[in-house]
């Protein structure tokens, strides 16, 4: 028997047998054959501190730094030195979950703020303690939906992010939860073929800025939604809260997106932190735990987790999620973020990024080889039509140091542009589209 794991060669057996599998090799069968590595690693037995750190140096080097031009979810940001900074510090780094206040306070504090900086920015009574992403913190707001309203059927934009739309179905599969996908027209969804659908559904699920980049206008349809005893669900991508209308001066009952632009890297592809905000009343439906502000014996300011999840701890038949903990460490360098750029620092930054991207389309525009097929506002992200082919132009544009455009169909190419892409970078990628 192994000292850390007690299942023996029987066991393991059973469980393969269970599952199909005949091999534990059969549990890689999703990872094609060329990606399997198949050798050892060709690295010294042992090497001191010195050596150890120039080899990986020498290793570091071979990677090749792009310029991001691609977005769908993820943006190339400028992060502040004290970000990484504040961060370690150790009075922020205590245990998985701070359910011994007097031992987590440093903790629960900016679990604190960090809450009470997601409720401001979108204008929601109520945020928990954060979530893993933005295409997760937005299905949970799909069980949400479920657990107030009891019905199994919801209507989701097919505007909203293609990665975020398979999380929804792949969430809602395990519920047997209906799936209604509403259509789009010119870059945004389609408000007219909405109606019946609505009918005994929990809600509908919308994103703006939508994956075009498009801010969309959902003119009563808030209203629309609450006449059928459903609930309005918004996806919206954190920098843009620092510009655009909050989720509740639209309507919305349930506001959730992804916060990464706010102090998280991209750092290939993960991890990133996910924001789920609600009104007062829908409190305990909402997953994960929720920290407040209160007094100790000495009258002095403390912090405990107010509300803790249930699946935690008891009933968990009631639960309505399995989410047990949130993105933590992230979500103290979203509060630092914040708190150091403050509200004139947020707007100055959405404001560049908005403004980048107007300029740099009238420069792809002027080159003719695109067209603008969606004329509507947006915010750091757009797409336009190429007259070539899109996935020859980003090999090109990967050869000359650039990540392009996202693809869509259709040859539609969706750009992104943050603060800290330059007038000269823009021009440089014209020159290889030319």
């Amino acid at each position: 028997m192994h000292k850390y794991f007690p299942q023996t060669k029987n066991d393991q057996q059973k469980m393969l047998s269970d599952i199909g599998a005949s091999s534990l090799d059969d549990l890689f069968q999703a990872i094609p054959e060329s990606l399997r590595y198949k050798g050892d690693f060709d690295l010294p037995k042992s090497l001191g501190d010195f050596q150890l750190t120039k080899l990986m140096q020498e290793k570091q080097a071979l990677n090749h730094q792009l310029t991001v031009f691609r977005g769908a979810g993820a943006f190339d940001h400028y992060i502040p030195t004290v970000v990484r900074s504040i961060i370690s510090r150790q009075e922020f780094l205590t245990s998985y979950t701070p359910y011994q206040p007097e031992v987590a306070q440093g903790t629960l504090q900016y679990i604190f703020e960090y809450q009470s900086i997601v409720s401001e920015l979108t204008g929601m009574d109520v945020s928990n303690a954060s979530m893993y992403d933005g295409s997760t913190a937005t299905a949970e707001a799909m069980y949400m939906a479920y657990g107030i309203t009891g019905k199994s059927k919801i209507c989701v934009s097919k505007t909203i992010n293609d990665h975020t739309l398979d999380v929804i179905k792949t969430y809602a599969y395990f519920r047997n939860i209906e799936v209604v996908d509403i259509d789009e027209k010119d870059g945004h969804i389609d408000l007219s073929s909405i109606q019946d659908h609505l009918t005994d559904s929990m809600g509908i699920i919308v994103q703006s800025p939508n994956k075009y980049g498009i801010i969309e206008s959902y003119s009563n349809l808030s209203q629309r939604v609450h006449d059928q005893k459903g609930l309005f669900i918004m996806n919206r991508e954190g920098q843009s809260l620092a510009l655009l209308k909050t989720p509740k001066d639209e309507g919305v009952d349930i506001a959730c997106g992804d916060l990464q632009a706010l102090g998280i890297p991209l750092s290939a592809g993960g991890p990133y932190i996910g924001y789920l905000a609600t009104n007062q009343a829908f409190i305990r439906k909402l997953p994960g735990r929720i920290c407040g502000m209160t007094k100790d014996v000495d009258g002095k300011r403390a912090f405990v987790l107010t509300l803790r999840a249930r699946e935690q701890d008891i009933r968990r038949d009631k639960a309505n999620s399995n989410i047990c903990s949130n993105q933590s460490l992230n979500a103290l360098a979203v509060t630092v973020y914040v708190s150091s750029l403050g509200k004139k620092g947020l707007k100055e930054v959405a404001s560049a990024c908005l403004n980048g991207a107007y300029h740099f389309k009238k420069m792809l525009l002027q080159t003719e080889l695109f067209e603008d097929v969606y004329p509507h506002p947006h915010f750091k992200e757009f797409t336009l039509k190429y007259k070539g082919d899109p996935n020859s132009l980003n090999q090109e544009l990967k050869r000359h140091g650039f990540l392009g455009p996202y693809v869509q169909n259709n040859q539609l190419l969706t750009f992104a542009v943050t603060e800290k892409r330059t007038i000269n970078e823009m021009q440089s990628l014209i020159e290889v589209i030319l």
